[in-house]
């Protein structure tokens, strides 16, 4: 990636109908020269809208459907270089439709997403059973979590842990000054999404200096479509004995709880800690 020129106030620029290329805000923690995956996955839910839109039938407009899942398989190494996201629609329906979306780097695919879509209807009066919301993040103070991880990403973010992180459990709102797609308007579920991969981050059982314990997936079920500008993570860590672990999430916004995310881990030592 040329670094010589100035670099957009976005994780991604727009190469063509299909592909983007990153920024150096994109870069990952685990290897600043890969891609870190949360704006990735809020890039593709930016396509998947933009492929709802530009469709013919218009079903998603006429219905009123919006995402109520959307899960995300890793296949590989996400080298920071430019990307295409290919998407189709599964299954067409008029209350229940299934997307997905392909990204492919070098042409190899690398990650595979899903998303249900449902119909939106007026249940408020037999809403219930949510947590309860969290301290509003202009009541908490940042935390500088570049001193934990590197790369790109991970600086361009504001983090408000509601209290300090502790192994394993932290809550934390994430926010982002930065576009996802340099001159693009996301949508508030897009640019939601694009923080929520940070939930492994905060909340580390382990120093990633000793251990490393990347995640595999990342899905979100939804009961409420959030909105932003940010994300709260009220995250549970877990690591078993044989070498997995499961980052669990209660996901919120500032008027609410929203539903919850889960990705699954891949524990093991780090090679310069063996």
């Amino acid at each position: 990636m040329n670094t010589g020129a100035p670099v957009p106030d976005s994780y991604y620029e727009r190469i063509d109908e299909h592909r983007y290329k990153p920024t150096v805000h994109a870069s990952g923690a685990w290897d600043p020269d890969e891609l870190h995956f949360s704006p990735l996955g809020g890039l593709v839910v930016h396509a998947i809208e933009r492929h709802l839109a530009d469709r013919t039938t218009g079903k998603a407009a006429d219905t009123g459907l919006v995402i109520g899942r959307i899960s995300f398989d890793i296949l590989g190494r996400l080298a920071l270089d430019e990307c295409e996201i290919q998407v189709e629609t599964v299954r067409p329906g008029r209350t229940i439709e299934l997307i997905e979306a392909t990204v492919l780097v070098a042409g190899r695919a690398v990650v595979r997403a899903r998303a249900w879509l449902l119909a939106a209807l007026d249940t408020s009066f037999v809403a219930g059973g949510a947590p309860a919301p969290l301290t509003p993040p202009d009541e908490v103070a940042p935390w500088e979590m570049a001193a934990l991880w590197p790369g790109g990403y991970i600086a361009s973010i504001d983090v408000r842990p509601l209290s300090p992180p502790q192994p394993g459990r932290t809550t934390a709102w994430i926010s982002t000054a930065l576009d996802l797609v340099a001159g693009e308007s996301a949508s508030p579920l897009a640019s939601y999404v694009g923080l929520v991969d940070t939930a492994n981050g905060i909340a580390v059982r382990q120093p990633p200096t000793a251990w490393m314990y990347p995640n595999v997936d990342l899905t979100l079920h939804l009961y409420r479509q959030p909105e932003g500008p940010w994300t709260g993570l009220d995250t549970t860590v877990v690591f078993g004995g044989s070498g997995h672990g499961v980052t669990s999430t209660v996901l919120h916004d500032a008027t609410g709880p929203v539903g919850y995310a889960h990705q699954m881990l891949t524990v093991r030592p780090q090679p310069t800690a063996q």
